[in-house]
């Protein structure tokens, strides 16, 4: 998942832009989309997926759980549906010491 995604101004996003996001196939976001009643993008007239930023950010919020957690499918449905606000801020909380992890790791290299 790369940084210079995390947000932007864009009000909507393709499949295609969403798996590039999290470095996966498209076919794990429709995956999830079916599975996470959280994630709901907007079809257009031809039938393509529209995310907004909210799905970007349901889906950050569920890489966590599932990819660097390690939890399955149905422990992070549970945990998203019992504790969402403390999820999401233990989320917010990881999120803030990797930058700042990072931003050690950047000042360590310019010693």
């Amino acid at each position: 998942m790369s940084d210079e995604n995390k947000k932007s101004n864009k009000l909507f996003y393709s499949i295609g832009e969403v798996a590039a996001m999290f470095d996966v196939n498209a076919s794990l976001i429709r995956y999830w989309e079916k599975e996470f009643d959280i994630i709901k993008p907007q079809k257009n007239k031809k039938g393509n997926r529209l995310f907004t930023q909210r799905d970007i950010d349901n889906f950050h919020l569920i890489w966590h759980l599932v990819k660097e957690r390690g939890m399955t499918l149905k422990g992070a449905k549970k945990k998203l549906k019992e504790n969402r606000t403390e999820t999401e801020h233990n989320f917010e909380v990881v999120q803030k010491l990797n930058q700042i992890k990072d931003l050690l790791i950047d000042i360590k290299k310019e010693l």
